[in-house]
């Protein structure tokens, strides 16, 4: 289970807020934008709430690989232990998922409602899994990894009675250089030219297609159902009951939701402090869900520098 809080004096030193709510009530953004370098105390503080988002899917890939977890076993695939083998590429992935996470728990976003990630859902990256297992046995097998399918994060909001009565869905992006022309290839798809035409035009299949089109109770709240089922039955069973009722596809409750957009990259020049790629003033025009929508755009200045200080940190050698 993720059992962490979110290093809240790290994100405040490190980071400026910049939140604001829209459209009565149904539209919040927030610009984040690096306040301090990263250092050695900030990869310190941040490590826990990273290795607690991982424990689970580390546990279950190692044993999926074959791998001993316990420091004594010196283990000859230890150069496979999981995330911190994974290709650059991924690792980046990961940390926008996970920092949804650490967003979503420690700011006030739009709703102002108790956000709880009981567990991450990084188990279910299935290419992970495949590329363990043989890397694990071939040092040399590496390569870079497909994402995991599905929603990038699923959080939840429980009623006094321990039952769920909101999920928050995100869809979590990193990018090394955040300027216009990227945030337009996340946003609305790239520029793909028609063979007939010859003309360029945006696919129209990028983030905004994919939250628009997404079901009310989408598969990751089935899988976070079934894990804590098998993780903390007892503990969140209530959670598990109303979860049963929310998915029956015979009797299914609509379940309130709120849709996360964390959008996490390097600065650029010329981009003005305090200036957002996504407008806050009303709720964009190309949102067309029916879900309350938070979107969070954060600018770093040395984000590489911190994710490969940081995933190189977790799970130190005794």
């Amino acid at each position: 289970m993720h059992d962490c809080p979110p290093p809240a004096d790290a994100l405040d030193r490190w980071l400026t807020a910049y939140p604001s709510i829209k459209s009565k009530g149904r539209y919040g953004h927030l610009l984040l934008e690096q306040d301090c370098d990263c250092d050695a105390d900030l990869i310190a503080e941040m490590r826990p709430y990273f290795e607690s988002a991982h424990r689970d899917a580390r546990t279950f890939f190692h044993d999926q690989m074959g791998i001993d977890l316990h420091p004594d076993a010196d283990d000859p695939a230890a150069h496979a232990t999981y995330p911190t083998c994974l290709p650059p590429i991924t690792r980046r992935g990961l940390f926008g998922e996970v920092m949804a996470g650490m967003v979503s728990e420690h700011y006030e976003l739009v709703g102002k409602h108790s956000w709880r990630i009981p567990v991450f859902l990084f188990r279910h990256h299935e290419d992970a899994e495949h590329y363990l297992f043989a890397l694990a046995r071939d040092g040399t097998r590496t390569r870079e990894l497909f994402g995991r399918k599905g929603s990038d994060f699923i959080g939840i909001a429980l009623a006094a009675d321990g039952s769920v009565a909101r999920a928050i869905v995100g869809e979590a992006k990193w990018r090394k250089d955040l300027q216009p022309s990227v945030m337009d290839d996340l946003m609305h798809g790239k520029l793909v030219k028609n063979k007939k035409t010859g003309i360029k035009a945006r696919s129209g299949k990028g983030i905004w297609y994919q939250v628009n089109r997404d079901i009310p109770a989408p598969h990751g709240l089935r899988q976070l159902q079934r894990l804590l089922r098998e993780l903390d039955p007892d503990g969140h069973s209530a959670a598990i009951l109303s979860l049963d009722r929310l998915l029956s596809v015979r009797n299914a409750t609509p379940l309130p939701r709120t849709n996360l957009i964390l959008i996490a990259g390097g600065d650029v020049p010329g981009r003005d402090a305090q200036t957002s790629l996504i407008p806050w003033e009303k709720m964009p025009a190309d949102y067309t869900a029916p879900h309350a929508l938070q979107v969070v755009e954060m600018i770093l200045n040395d984000g590489d520098t911190l994710i490969d200080g940081l995933y190189d940190a977790l799970w130190p050698a005794p």
